[in-house]
């Protein structure tokens, strides 16, 4: 009998809500290729990159990482680091599809930005939303239908996760009004790890100008397929070419379960999730395909916060499931004696 074929790989890139204190750390001066990848990173970010590097590794950041100008630039730095992991190993993927800043990281991934370029327009966008009204993001356990009769305040709805699970945004004091009638009427709730309103009308105005930036930057022909949670399609030419689908992102809705949908709808996958905690992986356990088992879900670090080890072994448990599942990898020898590098290393 000939043995079924392997399912083609899909990289799942998580975005804001997904960050905590050194996030993948445990990897750093552990995984050569992920080493690599940061320090291009920090480079990349110039002077900041310094600030950037020891606030990542510290026990007490001197900015706490849910601020805009620590959450964003790491997490796209950790998730584009953990995807060229996967790929070091020998696995090319069938699809990209990012959540949030996850996106920006998956295009870097699949040649449409390079990564200095990127770097520079996610550190411009930092630098604009800093500037925005404080606000936030409230998870609720319910369907975009559910929760429209109770938005009102200049909140809305910031993303579609899943089919029972929407996200808000928008400023404090009317979220937390609009939050406190949600539960009154039942609902479950609660806030993502946020200090700004993303993907809501709210940052409008600090992201008036980043279409110029973009515009400056070459944009190329994906080398991998981008499904994007914007669209809930893959990326065309024409939507790579319009800069203003690149800057309004943090204004516009993540469209990520109707992105999955889509994907699926292709053929089953391995979804790997490469990005800290495993937010995007449970959301995807609930699909069908992965239900009933013709998908499958592996995530690259652990659930929750934890100790350097447990960074190393959830990627030798992933390395494993990935291999299992019928994609050989060749994997850089990793040296378990080489000690960490210095918070202070630029």
């Amino acid at each position: 009998m000939t043995p079924a074929p392997s399912p083609p790989v899909a990289l799942l890139l998580p975005g804001q809500g997904s960050q905590h204190q050194r996030m993948a750390a445990g990897l750093y001066g552990h995984e050569p290729v992920f080493t690599a990848a940061m320090d291009a990173f920090f480079d990349a970010a110039g002077p900041e990159g310094v600030a950037l590097r020891e606030d990542w590794l510290a026990e007490r950041p001197v900015t706490e990482l849910d601020h805009v100008t620590r959450s964003q630039p790491l997490l796209f730095a950790v998730d584009h680091a953990l995807g060229k992991l996967v790929l070091s190993w020998g696995v090319r993927p069938a699809a990209l599809l990012g959540h949030s800043i996850g996106e920006l990281a998956a295009a870097v991934l699949a040649g449409v930005f390079g990564l200095r370029d990127a770097t520079g327009l996610v550190l411009d966008r930092v630098r604009r939303l800093a500037g925005a009204p404080p606000g936030g993001m409230l998870a609720v356990a319910a369907s975009w239908a559910e929760v429209t009769p109770y938005l009102s305040g200049d909140v809305v709805v910031g993303a579609v996760n899943a089919p029972r699970q929407t996200v808000l945004a928008g400023p404090d004091g009317p979220l937390d009004k609009v939050g406190r009638t949600l539960r009154e009427a039942g609902f479950v709730c609660r806030r993502v790890p946020s200090l700004s309103a993303f993907h809501s009308p709210v940052l409008e105005p600090a992201c008036r100008g980043a279409a110029e930036r973009f515009a400056a930057v070459d944009r190329r022909v994906p080398s991998l397929p981008v499904h994007s949670a914007y669209t809930a399609a893959p990326l065309t030419r024409s939507d790579i070419d319009d800069v203003s689908f690149w800057a309004r992102q943090p204004v516009a809705p993540v469209l990520f379960w109707p992105a999955l949908e889509g994907l699926l709808a292709t053929g089953d996958h391995l979804l790997v999730e490469v990005g800290p905690g495993q937010g995007l992986s449970q959301v995807a356990r609930r699909h069908p395909a992965v239900r009933r088992g013709t998908s499958a879900v592996v995530s690259l670090l652990p659930a929750r916060p934890g100790p350097p080890e447990a960074d190393r072994a959830a990627v030798d448990a992933a390395v494993a499931r990935v291999a299992a599942a019928g994609h050989p990898i060749v994997r850089t020898p990793v040296p378990h004696d080489r000690p960490q590098r210095p918070a202070t290393a630029v």
